[in-house]
């Protein structure tokens, strides 16, 4: 009787002729996330395995596998031989003294046996009954559901539980896409809904020296650290911004400062996507949520797009919903940290909320040298490679 991972794939399950593409991408990620470990990974339809692996070490490769998009469930389970008297043994270490109700839940991929897995179940249920003559059946709202998955290839998994994954689709089947990060809790959340839906992160970040601390910027490089558990390997670059604030605030409208800095921050965002190889930008606005994310506020800030997509997953959401994603995905602690972020410097009192384009537009074309400073910045850029956490 040998303890393994029984590991099922979610949406890509309704994948048609192209499904073994999306699986191998899956798979390459299983492998990446449980890389350093000592295991044997096996694979039979619609179903995955690690197996032969130190035991002590379980809660760890569930941790490292349940971070997988791609992944919909996962259990811990007994791989035996597809014999009557080792599947029941394998169904008692379940199966705890007391009186308690119980169903066997058989699916039977195996055709070439006799029995079909109702008759199966019947027998095994039978076998329970004989050692747990307490136990009382109830196939409607058990309290105790055993399960037994016999397989094709001689070996039957038996197993109680289930455990959600991250589910999704496998990060690399949708392209790359450049997260613009702050410290904030949108933006991390934001880039891991990407990578959710199958799409690798870059990211960038605007870094106002000596106006924001370096512990600032540590803040963010350990927010990217905390989305490679998800996402895989990030390249964050980091944008030296002061020279371009310090003219936005010498030349434009004190309302209109934030507007024109967000138009700045996406114009450099999709230079350095496009010539990092990225197809979109992801930014973490949730509508309405602050004065530069009315509707009016991102149709100006989109205005400076010149052609890449912007997502916005957070679109939608509220704060307590983001948070207690952020929450849910161990980035919550470090975004409240207290370390001011570029977007804090120089900040007016009474931000417009309604901007129009062309103001915005106007107010941009003050800083005569503005293709300069970006050129600047763009080359000055500090690229950080973070690696899986």
């Amino acid at each position: 009787m040998q303890k393994v991972l029984l590991l099922r794939f979610g949406e890509i399950f309704l994948k048609g002729k192209n499904r073994s593409y999306f699986e191998k991408l899956l798979i390459e990620n299983i492998k990446a996330a449980l890389g350093g470990m000592n295991y044997t990974f096996a694979k039979t339809h619609n179903r995955y395995y690690v197996e032969d692996f130190d035991e002590g070490e379980t809660e760890e490769f569930k941790k490292r596998l349940k971070r997988v998009f791609g992944l919909h469930s996962l259990s811990e389970a007994f791989k035996v031989r597809t014999d009557y008297d080792a599947i029941g043994e394998a169904m008692m270490t379940f199966a705890p003294a007391g009186k308690t109700t119980f169903r066997i839940t058989v699916n039977r991929a195996d055709k070439s046996l006799e029995k079909n897995s109702a008759q199966i179940g019947a027998d095994l249920g039978g076998y329970m009954l004989e050692r747990r003559p307490e136990y009382k059946v109830d196939l409607s709202h058990p309290e105790l559901n055993i399960k037994v998955d016999i397989r094709e290839n001689g070996f039957s998994y038996v197993f109680a539980t289930v455990e959600d994954c991250a589910q999704g689709m496998p990060v690399g089947c949708s392209g790359c896409g450049m997260l613009l990060l702050s410290g904030g809790f949108d933006s991390p959340v934001a880039g891991y809904r990407m990578a959710r839906r199958g799409m690798r992160i870059k990211a960038i970040h605007y870094h106002s020296f000596p106006y924001t601390s370096e512990q600032a910027k540590q803040k963010v490089v350990d927010l990217a650290h905390v989305l490679t558990g998800y996402a895989g390997p990030i390249d964050l670059y980091v944008v030296p911004f002061t020279d371009i604030q310090f003219a936005i605030h010498e030349k434009c409208r004190p309302d209109y400062m934030i507007t024109i800095m967000r138009r700045i921050m996406v114009m450099i965002a999709e230079r350095v996507a496009k010539e990092s190889g990225c197809g979109a930008m992801i930014t973490g606005e949730s509508l309405g949520q602050v004065a530069s994310q009315t509707l009016e506020s991102l149709t100006v800030t989109e205005d400076a797009v010149e052609s890449l997509p912007v997502f916005r997953p957070l679109i939608g959401m509220d704060k307590y919903e983001i948070m207690d994603t952020a929450a849910q995905i161990g980035t919550y602690k470090l975004s409240e940290l207290p370390f001011q972020d570029c977007c804090t410097v120089f900040l007016p009192r009474n931000p417009v909320i309604k901007p129009s384009v062309a103001t915005a537009r106007k107010e941009q074309a003050l800083i005569e040298d503005l293709p300069e400073l970006i050129d600047k910045a763009i080359e000055n850029i500090e690229k950080i490679e973070i690696g899986r956490y």
